[in-house]
């Protein structure tokens, strides 16, 4: 792999490998879905190939350094220079680039919210079966907690993903089931 390589890894044709593009880009992400974390923005970039994982870093630096954003409490905030440039500049990007982006950066947000309540947590076993816990966690306490075994970690690794997920609609079809009446 040729050193320039490095920063064009993993990105998708159509995706940005210049770091004006990529600074422009996070500055409309900031505007349109911030405040947002590093992680949110990270995860998003990457899972739609847009942009390189260093790429990202180093120009959410550039960006901070440059008083376009500003990071507080683990969160970037447009500033009124950065909310310009996001205006101004932001267009002179793909259209597809910057829709894929802002649904990939909302689709993170959500995943986000919904495992700071709803966690699943895997054990492996010797046997190479896994075990998942699964819990809902409101005002600080859990409220619920199911063990669940699974014959191997892909299957586990999906059960963690689909609790994460609709672990809302499975506690409530388990309280319904639980406290209907029989006839």
């Amino acid at each position: 792999m040729a050193a320039n390589d490095a920063f064009t890894a993993g990105v998708r044709p159509g995706g940005l490998t210049d770091s004006t593009e990529i600074r422009l880009l996070l500055c409309y992400l900031v505007k349109n879905a911030g405040p947002i974390t590093r992680t949110e923005i990270e995860n998003a970039l990457m899972e739609e190939a847009l942009v390189n994982y260093f790429e990202i870093g180093s120009c959410l630096d550039d960006i901070t350094q440059q008083k376009l954003v500003t990071l507080s409490d683990g969160r970037y905030s447009i500033t009124e220079k950065g909310r310009k440039v996001a205006q101004e500049l932001a267009f002179d990007l793909p259209r597809s680039v910057r829709e894929r982006a802002v649904a990939a950066v909302l689709r993170s947000q959500t995943w986000a919210r919904k495992e700071a309540q709803y966690a699943a947590r895997i054990t492996e076993k010797p046997d190479g079966h896994c075990s998942i816990r699964c819990t809902i966690k409101a005002l600080d306490q859990e409220l619920f907690c199911l063990d669940i075994g699974t014959p191997d970690r892909l299957s586990a690794d999906l059960v963690k993903k689909q609790f994460i997920l609709k672990g809302n609609e499975i506690y409530q079809m388990l309280i319904t089931k639980l406290t209907e009446e029989t006839e």
